[in-house]
């Protein structure tokens, strides 16, 4: 018969697995106010280097799927921008 671990061992591994199961499930509750977006959209926010590198991303993707937008533009789609 194999031994188990010791109780004050298995008590603290369930107390950190608590702990990390709530601070997990704390991480998406907080929502972002409709003040705050605009900081958000801000140009320093953007992860391009290089503006015209991705423009022709954009265009290959978009001729090679017949997709197109979506990348970081207002709307939803039904022209209320």
């Amino acid at each position: 018969m194999r031994p188990s671990a010791p109780a004050s061992l298995r008590r603290v591994l369930t107390a950190a697995a608590i702990v990390v199961a709530v601070l997990a499930g704390g991480c998406g509750r907080s929502a972002v106010r409709a003040s705050e977006k605009e900081f958000l959209a801000d140009q320093v926010m953007v992860f391009d280097e290089d503006g015209q590198d991705t423009a022709g991303e954009e265009h290959v993707n978009g001729n090679r799927e017949g997709a197109a937008g979506g990348r970081g533009t207002g709307g939803g789609g039904c022209g209320c921008n």
